[in-house]
């Protein structure tokens, strides 16, 4: 199982019911962060999911409404009593920034180890989940899309056990992903289990033009968590002037890529309702909402060849 909180839906510049970008995700009590806008700190004590618990935070960008809570959370993650090494993750440029926001941040009672990705992006993995940073279009500002997929185990096939002579004592740590021994015979977890079943993945990209990285990378996905900076169609010159979104257009790539559900969220400060512009979105793609401030989503494993159970509160 996945949840995810959007923790601040804003972009640009925080309101009075909308904090700036932040996505919390939770796996088995492990947890990390995409984005660490103003506010992020205060949505995370709303939620009560926990600040010790968060072992990365990965950057899309260094855009302020991305990345200027981060000073605050360093030290609420000391008050928590965090003593694990912090992971950041984030574009060319990332040693530069944190050092920057953390000046007025005194010494930690925990490690900090700084990533930089390259410019194509790549491949980490945090928290259980598999996750590839992609490079989208913000103009001159390197910015990354991440995708993040939850693997699952294999059905576990009782039938190849008992052919191998495998005693049932020892079918959970085959379960488990263990090898063990059996009539002096080695079985590992891949001999008694059946073929690889779908697992979850979920996508967040934001500040970004549709592009051929987006829509490549949409593909197959559960969930598109994508930016809907503009819903009124008389904003398009300034989607395409700032490299951000429509609604319309974040619809057009669920379109194409078939998720189970489209989450719009980063919402300029002149879109007072988003709710009042999501006809424009459902049009294209109807399985389409808008973020909240604390919402979640819990996505659950599917049945074969099935897009993930997704719940949203």
């Amino acid at each position: 199982m996945l949840e995810l909180c959007t923790l601040g839906t804003g972009g640009t510049l925080p309101l009075p019911d909308r904090a700036l970008s932040s996505l919390y995700a939770r796996v088995n009590g492990r947890s990390m962060l995409i984005d660490c806008g103003e506010g992020t700190q205060v949505g995370i004590r709303k939620l009560g999911w926990g600040f010790r618990c968060i072992e990365d935070i990965l950057l899309t960008h260094y855009h302020g409404d991305h990345c200027t809570g981060l000073a605050g959370l360093l030290l609420s993650l000391e008050k928590a009593g965090k003593t694990e090494t912090l992971n950041i993750w984030g574009p060319k440029g990332l040693k530069r920034v944190v050092e920057g926001l953390c000046v007025i941040v005194p010494p930690l009672s925990y490690p900090v180890m700084l990533h930089e990705l390259p410019p194509e992006g790549g491949e980490l993995e945090s928290i259980g989940l598999q996750i590839r940073a992609f490079p989208v279009d913000h103009g001159g500002m390197p910015c990354y899309g991440y995708r993040m997929t939850l693997p699952r185990r294999a059905a576990f096939d009782p039938e190849k056990a008992k052919a191998l002579g495998v005693p049932l004592p020892k079918w959970k740590k085959l379960q488990e992903g263990e090898t063990v021994r059996a009539g002096g015979v080695t079985v590992r977890p891949e001999d008694v289990c059946g073929e690889p079943r779908k697992g979850i993945t979920a996508v967040f990209s934001t500040d970004t033009r549709p592009c051929e990285t987006l829509e490549r990378y949409a593909k197959d996905a559960d969930l598109l968590i994508l930016e809907g900076m503009y819903g009124d169609e008389d904003k398009l010159p300034q989607a395409l002037k700032n490299h951000h979104m429509l609604f319309r257009e974040a619809a057009e790539i669920a379109a194409e890529s078939k998720p189970a559900a489209l989450l719009l969220t980063h919402f300029s400060t002149s879109l007072e309702d988003p709710d009042s512009f999501l006809e424009n979105a459902r049009c294209i793609f109807e399985k389409t909402w808008t973020a909240k401030d604390g919402g979640t989503v819990t996505l659950r494993y599917p049945a074969e060849k099935e897009k993930a159970w997704i719940s949203l509160s």
